[in-house]
């Protein structure tokens, strides 16, 4: 009998163990433990708990979230997934909120409302900045493993001819091994096809349905490129 208890005791030490380092477990090592480096994701400073913490100047890939509030969801855990939820919330049309979810064999985002900056990511193509709606996407393995929610791209600046200002929307979705944003613009003339593989590579591709010569030759003058009766710019690169 006394051995029986011994082994409970044992079994409750280490429980307790086990809960008193993951209860004081810091944000910086639950990150590195999660090894969400693979979806890209980098940070200036990490500070605070893994329940509440703060990350500075959050990056994924070449695409910065800014700071934000982060913290580990119990409830995830329980189905064996850490769900990392972030949050930046200063009343701006630019916040933000959702999660980095890593699971058995698949790494991605969850439930994503809000602004993503791009910079001159996709240059020369214009597109300043992504309006997620409900997004949730992740990799399973190398391939996109599921995707969806809907995207609109604002455009940081003008293209030659072309009047952009509503921006192009589209729902993201999988399209074999690469995640796809279709987007279109209110009159259907103009598209983007941007898809970004597991590794960061991407391809993103502008097509305007034009029959207008002065038109084409504007946008040959901007690196266009006529083809099927289209005019079609297209970049590539590594987030």
């Amino acid at each position: 009998m006394g051995l029986i208890l011994s082994r409970r005791m044992r079994i409750v030490l280490i429980l307790a163990l086990l809960f008193g380092l993951l209860l004081f477990l810091p944000m910086r090592v639950a990150l590195g433990v999660a090894g969400l480096e693979r979806l890209g994701v980098a940070a200036r400073e990490v500070r605070g708990s893994v329940w509440s913490g703060r990350i500075d100047q959050l990056m994924l890939g070449n695409m910065p979230l800014g700071s934000v509030r982060a913290g580990l969801s119990p409830v995830s855990l329980l189905m064996g997934r850490a769900r990392f939820d972030i949050a930046r919330t200063k009343g701006l049309a630019d916040d933000i909120r959702g999660a980095l979810t890593v699971g058995f064999g698949r790494i991605g985002v969850d439930d994503v409302t809000g602004a993503v900056p791009l910079g001159r990511t996709f240059a020369p193509l214009p597109v300043g900045s992504l309006m997620l709606e409900d997004v949730s996407a992740y990799y399973s393995g190398d391939r996109c493993g599921h995707a969806e929610g809907r995207v609109r791209a604002r455009m940081a600046g003008q293209m030659p001819g072309l009047n952009l200002s509503q921006g192009l929307s589209g729902v993201v979705t999988c399209d074999g091994d690469a995640l796809l944003l279709p987007l279109v613009s209110q009159s259907g003339m103009e598209k983007i096809s941007l898809r970004i593989w597991r590794s960061g590579r991407y391809t993103a591709e502008m097509r305007v349905e034009t029959a207008d010569p002065a038109l084409s030759a504007t946008l040959g003058q901007a690196g266009f490129a006529s083809i099927g009766g289209g005019q079609v710019l297209k970049v590539e690169g590594t987030l």
